[in-house]
Formats: C-alpha cells, sequence, structure tokens
C-alpha cells in the first residue's frame, strides 16, 4: 500500500515537473532567458510561484533543465541518422547533416542552444556547472561526427577540428535560414550544407587513400 502512494506521488510530482518544463520553453521561446520570470512561468504552468521550488531552485536550473532535454532530442536525432548509414564516409555524411535539419526543422531549438548570446557577445551563462554539464550533451551529439571522421582516416585531432568547423558552417547557414537572410543569395541552406560536407567528405576519403 505504502509502495503503491509512493509510486502514486512520484507520478504526480513528474507530472507537476513535465507541466512547468512545457511553460518555461513557452515563456523563454517569448522572453528568452533575461526577460522570463519564475512568476511568468508559474501562472503559464497553471502553478503558484512557490511551487516552482519544489523542483527547481531558479529560472536558470529550469532553463538548464529546458535546454538538457533538447540536447538529448538532437542526440538521438543524430544518433539514428547514423545507425542508418553504411560505412564510415556515409556516417559523417549523415551525422553532420542530421545536425543542421534537427536545428533547421526546428528553430526553437536552435534559440535555446544559443540562450548564451542573448545578452550579447558576453554571456551571463547558467553556472559553471550547469555549463559545463550543457557542453558536454552538445559534445556527445557532435561526437558521432569525429567519430566517422577518424574511421574514415582522420588523426582525432584533425577530426575534432572537423567538428569545429562543421559545427561553424551549420550554425552560419541555420542564422541565415531562420532571420530570412538566405534569401538574398537565392540559395537554399539544406543544398549549401549538404554541398560542404560532400566537399569534406571527399578531401577526407581522398587523403585517406
Amino acid at each position: 500500500m505504502a509502495a503503491r502512494r509512493s509510486e502514486r506521488q512520484q507520478a504526480v510530482s513528474e507530472h507537476k515537473r513535465t507541466l512547468i518544463l512545457d511553460a518555461a520553453r513557452d515563456v523563454f521561446a517569448q522572453d528568452g532567458l533575461e526577460g522570463a520570470s519564475l512568476r511568468a512561468i508559474a501562472m503559464r504552468a497553471g502553478y503558484a510561484p512557490a511551487a516552482l521550488y519544489f523542483h527547481f531552485d531558479s529560472k536558470e536550473a529550469i532553463y538548464a533543465e529546458v535546454l538538457r532535454g533538447s540536447l538529448a532530442a538532437l542526440g538521438d536525432h543524430v544518433g539514428r541518422a547514423v545507425s542508418e548509414a553504411a560505412g564510415p564516409a556515409e556516417r559523417l555524411r549523415a551525422a553532420a547533416m542530421a545536425f543542421f535539419r534537427f536545428y533547421a526543422e526546428n528553430p526553437g531549438d536552435l534559440d535555446l542552444g544559443f540562450y548564451l548570446f542573448r545578452g550579447g557577445m558576453k554571456p551571463k551563462g547558467l553556472g559553471r556547472e550547469r555549463d559545463e554539464d550543457l557542453n558536454k550533451a552538445l559534445a556527445a551529439a557532435l561526437n558521432p561526427i569525429a567519430d566517422a571522421a577518424v574511421e574514415a582516416g582522420a588523426s582525432r585531432s584533425d577530426a575534432e577540428l572537423l567538428v569545429v568547423d562543421t559545427f561553424a558552417h551549420a550554425t552560419g547557414l541555420l542564422l541565415l535560414l531562420h532571420t530570412g537572410r538566405i534569401r538574398m543569395f537565392d540559395a537554399s541552406a539544406d543544398e549549401r550544407m549538404e554541398a560542404y560536407v560532400g566537399e569534406r567528405v571527399v578531401r577526407l576519403t581522398a587523403g585517406a587513400k
């Protein structure tokens, strides 16, 4: 009996936590990290502000949890794409394009990932421990690119530099895509990313021969 009661309480607690995170995602999308408040999140979730403190100690903690969920979804998306590819070159292509397309199709997740830039070029951050944890989650989602590059013949250091280059190229194109600036070039962000990844794969595989 006590075990069942504990399970019910746990289920209710998890449900409340999910409602808070869903509400927070909407508030952060509307107001950003700086503009959001615990009161606004609580109102959106249908709770009193004090109720949030049973689950989170600050809005930064809530933001970190929302972003952690987004990065987990990114990692799953990249992982599925890689698992369906045959051979290191195709896995490299699949991983890079999956990373790009996840954010191309989910601009809200891109906003979450770039929360640090809302305050300008000197980001406030979410606290050292949270920032390090979230950076590790992002790195884990990008690791399949480096792993495939190593399989294709790159050294580990060159593979890690390829991740940096791919990340920079993807985020630049995503910025053009989601601001609409890509139209001024009469170009497709997806096609430009495909072309970039294709060039890197060709250069890598040619160098490995």
